[in-house]
């Protein structure tokens, strides 16, 4: 599996940086497209054509994940039908907010599946597993386990601390979390800080941890020229020796050298 970052910054977009989105493509080629936040249009352009998407799953419907799916959907509406053969896009999402998950499905363009949050969802050749975090909308972490060769890939989507999550993250090749706050603001109700961040990889034995949803803007304590090697740093001191790296856009890794 190899993992590439699309947009990485938490809350809203800053100066040429999207928030969350990430394109995990199978050994097989499979494209799968893991949350759509600001900019995922046009950075997923940098990298294949959004038209060669084969699936797209929601973590949760916050708009700094799910900004750029209405124009996605556009994109497989209007381009011109000369040019390429259409299809319908599968877009996988939780139906607990059936508002939003109506929103998935457009006749002849995508269509909405809800995903089974308590048993196992095979996306092309992805078997994948859910856990519900703790956020003030329903939100769905992702284990993704890579068919033909095992390799494990966690996205946390955007959750505080609790009880289960390590035990969810437990072995993965690489663990993506959301780390949206430093040190010293522990059991917050949205999202990780560094120290949680750090402990969970710790405690779960991850062989790689990648930060996401991080602040594009520091507290007032800290200056921003070097914000973002604090958040690595202080995750790192709580890490137990487990390689900690920032997302950035176009940064990859492929999971199987993890």
């Amino acid at each position: 599996m190899k993992l590439t970052t699309l947009g990485c910054w938490g809350a809203y977009p800053y100066k040429d940086g999207g928030t969350t989105s990430y394109l995990l493509t199978g050994e097989d080629g499979f494209q799968l497209l893991i949350d759509a936040g600001s900019r995922a249009v046009t950075e997923l352009e940098k990298e294949i054509s959004p038209l060669d998407l084969d699936a797209v799953i929601i973590s949760h419907y916050h708009p700094d994940h799910v900004a750029d799916l209405g124009v996605l959907r556009h994109y497989f509406q209007l381009y011109p039908k000369h040019l390429w053969e259409p299809k319908v896009l599968p877009i996988y999402g939780h139906d607990e907010d059936a508002y939003e998950f109506a929103k998935l499905t457009l006749e002849g363009v995508s269509k909405g599946s809800a995903y089974d949050v308590d048993g196992l969802e095979q996306i092309g050749p992805f078997d994948i597993t859910f856990i519900k975090t703790v956020h003030p909308v329903p939100c769905y972490a992702f284990r993704i386990v890579e068919r033909k060769t095992g390799q494990v890939f966690v996205f946390t989507g955007d959750t505080g601390y609790f009880e289960g999550l390590a035990e969810f993250v437990t072995g993965a090749d690489l663990f993506l979390a959301d780390v949206y706050l430093y040190e010293g603001n522990e059991n917050h109700p949205a999202h990780l800080t560094t120290k949680e961040a750090g402990q969970i990889a710790s405690a779960a034995g991850v062989k790689r941890l990648v930060l996401t949803h991080m602040p594009p803007l520091p507290p007032k304590d800290i200056t921003p020229d070097n914000h973002l090697e604090i958040l690595r740093s202080q995750t790192e001191s709580y890490s137990n020796g487990i390689s900690v790296e920032l997302a950035k856009p176009h940064k990859s890794w492929e999971i199987g050298d993890c």
